[in-house]
């Protein structure tokens, strides 16, 4: 059975080898840009992603995509355009509990399952000096709240309740849920 990723993340790649799925990555070309700071925004992307990919793909393929959203306050911390979007959306998450939201969606011959997880993250109090220095890394470039925890990012937080690959961008135990309704049993 050929299994896609809808995705251009290399931490939704590596998470999917992790947990036992061979995917072919394919990385769909699409609006990320949505009002909301919600799952459902999350979800709406998702399934964006994958049906923008699907067409490409035989009968059977079973699409996986996932969006990521950081919520702190109401506004969505997206992936920071420069060093100084960088530093301001650090600014904002340090020392406060914000919310990481991820819509997985699953695609398999029109057929679509769609759900979304949450966690809440507390980051640590932070001086500008040390967020500098975080910048510095260029690990916060690419990221949804200009952060990574599976990388130097992990030294910003305190604590995470709900699922931590969840923050990384892909909750594998969801995922692992969903792919049994489409008859894949990754245990």
């Amino acid at each position: 059975m050929k299994i896609v990723l809808a995705s251009a993340s290399p931490r939704r790649a590596e998470l999917m080898r992790r947990i036992g799925l061979d995917c072919e990555v394919d990385p769909p070309d699409i609006d990320e840009s949505a009002a909301g700071a919600s799952g459902e925004t999350a979800a709406i992307l998702s399934g964006r992603k994958a049906e923008a990919v699907a067409p490409r793909h035989p009968a059977g393929t079973v699409i996986i995509a996932a969006d990521t959203l950081v919520v702190c306050g109401g506004a969505v911390l997206g992936k920071p355009r420069d060093e100084g979007e960088a530093f301001s959306m650090l600014r904002t998450l340090a020392g406060r509990t914000h919310t990481v939201l991820t819509g997985v969606t699953v695609l398999r011959d029109g057929r679509a399952l769609t759900q979304t997880e949450a966690a809440e993250v507390k980051m640590r109090a932070l001086t500008d000096r040390q967020i500098r220095a975080y910048i510095a890394t260029g690990e916060p470039m690419d990221k949804a709240g200009a952060y990574g925890i599976q990388g130097k990012g992990a030294l910003l937080v305190e604590r995470v309740e709900g699922d931590f690959h969840n923050v990384m961008g892909l909750p594998v135990c969801r995922l692992s849920k969903m792919l049994e309704t489409f008859g894949i049993d990754l245990l």
